[in-house]
């Protein structure tokens, strides 16, 4: 299972909240309602997110067995 729970840790380590998301960096609210629910997102959206964040992957998505 895919799991997204790193994605909303990293937003609060580097103090980004979903509302600047949206606003400044136009990611849309289904985006982060995919997010939320575990839901599949392009390896693009991820690539962007990791982008605005300043991060690795590993910090936006993690795999549970």
């Amino acid at each position: 299972m895919i799991s997204f729970e790193p994605f909303f840790h990293t937003l609060i380590v580097k103090g980004i909240s979903q509302y600047e998301l949206i606003n400044k960096y136009h990611v849309s609210r289904g985006t982060l309602d995919a997010l939320r629910k575990n839901k599949s997102v392009t390896l693009n959206t991820i690539a962007d997110l990791c982008s605005i964040l300043d991060c690795d992957i590993q910090d936006i998505v993690t795999i549970i067995k």
